[in-house]
């Protein structure tokens, strides 16, 4: 099969499975949501130092659908004998495995850049006169364009796993506490330029979602930070891809 063929399949896979799908358009739905909810009804996030950072809290909360998304992009394989299937149609793992990572980081930098401006054009129309960012003040296009990045890779960190662990339960177990927890136990007491905090995967991504991004990394720099991350989980599923049997 072509490239193209593969490619198209994957995309086929993922609208087939409605965990993956459903996930998929979640990061979207979950983030205009809460974001609904953070300005009209509860009267816009709190004050803090960094009013960008401040329009983009939803994405703490869309990170576990695009979490979700990776996961079970990749788990589908694993249910019922389809990575057989799969391998018998696409018999070089590389091609199979490096379509399945493209479609999955494609699909996830599209919709979190959709996310990104739909979401911080919507909470500015709900925010009061005068209290408004727009898309031309500083830091807030990168913040847009770096939360689809963001998204992305947090799905792309899920899919690494999924490979390696072959569950998406057994994934979503590991990096749910692990994103949404790790950052406050070890970065409490910490300032923006404390230690190994500073470079876990949540704290080094989302510093390109701040106007003034502070500690060690600057924003594209935690971005990087956080490829890293990603990077590293592919790498590992990829070797248990092509060292065990489907």
């Amino acid at each position: 099969m072509s490239v193209t063929a593969v490619l198209h399949s994957e995309w086929l896979k993922i609208r087939s499975v409605r965990a993956s799908y459903g996930a998929l358009l979640a990061v979207l739905g979950v983030t205009l949501a809460l974001t609904v909810l953070v300005y009209a009804v509860v009267g816009g996030p709190d004050a803090s130092t960094d009013p960008v950072f401040d329009a983009f809290q939803a994405v703490n909360y869309a990170q576990v659908a695009a979490l979700a998304f990776g996961a079970t992009a990749v788990s589908s394989e694993y249910a019922h004998g389809a990575l057989r299937v799969s391998l018998a149609a696409v018999p070089r793992r590389g091609l199979l495995y490096g379509s399945k990572v493209a479609v999955v980081a494609g699909a996830g930098l599209v919709v979190g850049i959709v996310t990104g401006f739909a979401s911080f054009l919507l909470g500015q129309r709900f925010a009061g006169a005068g209290s408004g960012l727009g898309l031309g003040d500083a830091g807030v296009v990168r913040a847009c364009l770096g939360s689809g990045v963001y998204l992305m890779l947090m799905a792309l960190f899920a899919a690494g796993l999924a490979f390696l662990l072959r569950s998406a339960v057994a994934v979503l177990s590991v990096l749910v506490p692990f994103i949404l927890i790790a950052s406050f136990v070890f970065g409490a007491g910490t300032d923006d330029d404390g230690g190994f905090a500073a470079y876990l995967p949540d704290r080094a991504g989302q510093q390109v979602l701040y106007q003034a991004p502070g500690g060690p990394l600057g924003a594209w720099g935690g971005v990087g930070v956080l490829a890293l991350w990603a990077g590293g989980a592919l790498l590992a599923g990829y070797a248990a891809v092509r060292r065990r049997d489907a």
